[in-house]
C-alpha cells in the first residue's frame, strides 16, 4: 500500500513539475545516456533533481536516485516519505560528525547497484550571484572509485526564479534542462585538473548571460 501510495506521489510530483516549468530537455548531439551514468548539475533549489528525474523516460528515469542530503531530507516524516519512498534518494550525511558511512562508499554502492545517480558537486544550494559555485571534492573521489562510469554535465535553468528563496507559490516559468557529453576520469588525472575539467564542462552549458539561467 505504501508502495502504491508513494508511485501516485510521483506522477503528481511530475505532472505538476510539467505543469509549472513546462520543463523540457536539450540534448547534447550524443543523445540520451544508453548505460548507467552519473548526472552532475547546478543547484539553486531543493526541486533542482526532481526536474532532471521529470525530463527522462521512464525507462531511464526508473533506475536514477538523486543524491541527497539526509539531514535535511530526515528531518520529518513527510520528507522522509518523499525522499526515501517517492524518489528512493541516497541520503549522504553532510556533517562529517554525523556520519555512520563514508558518502563516496555509499554512492558507489548504489552504482553497483545498477543505478544512476543524480549529484551536486557544489555541494549545497547556490544562493549567491555567481553562476556556480567551486565544487567540492566529492565528484572526483566517485568517478576514482568508479572510472568506468559517465558522467554527464546538466544544467538547470529558470528554476531558481520558478521558486526564490523564502517563496511558497511557484512562479510559473519556461524552464530547460540542458544534458553535455559524457566525460569519465583520465589515468592519473589530479583532482584540481578533473575538478576544473568538470566545472568547465557544466559552465558551457549555461545560458550565454551566464546567470543562472536567467
Amino acid at each position: 500500500m505504501k508502495a502504491l501510495f508513494a508511485k501516485l506521489v510521483s506522477i503528481i510530483v511530475l505532472l505538476f513539475a510539467r505543469a509549472v516549468t513546462a520543463v523540457r530537455p536539450i540534448w547534447d548531439e550524443s543523445g540520451l545516456p544508453s548505460q548507467q551514468c552519473v548526472y552532475f548539475a547546478n543547484h539553486s533549489s531543493h526541486g533542482d533533481f526532481i526536474l532532471i528525474w521529470t525530463v527522462l523516460p521512464p525507462r531511464v528515469r526508473e533506475n536514477v536516485r538523486p543524491v541527497a542530503g539526509a539531514d535535511y531530507w530526515l528531518k520529518s516524516k513527510i520528507n522522509a516519505f518523499i525522499g526515501r519512498d517517492v524518489f528512493n534518494a541516497v541520503l549522504i550525511q553532510r556533517v562529517r560528525e554525523e556520519r555512520d558511512a563514508d558518502p563516496v562508499t555509499v554512492m558507489a554502492n548504489a552504482l553497483d547497484e545498477g543505478s544512476s545517480l543524480i549529484f551536486f558537486p557544489e555541494g549545497t544550494r547556490n544562493l549567491t550571484d555567481t553562476p556556480l559555485q567551486p565544487f567540492k571534492s566529492g565528484l572526483f573521489h566517485l568517478a576514482s572509485a568508479r572510472p568506468r562510469i559517465d558522467l554527464i554535465p546538466v544544467w538547470i535553468a529558470n528554476l531558481n526564479r520558478v521558486m526564490p528563496k523564502g517563496e511558497f507559490v511557484p512562479i510559473p516559468l519556461i524552464c530547460t534542462v540542458t544534458f553535455g557529453a559524457p566525460l569519465r576520469i583520465g589515468e592519473g588525472e589530479t583532482k584540481d585538473a578533473f575538478i576544473e575539467r568538470a566545472r568547465n564542462a557544466l559552465l558551457a552549458l549555461a545560458p550565454i548571460n551566464g546567470e543562472k539561467g536567467r
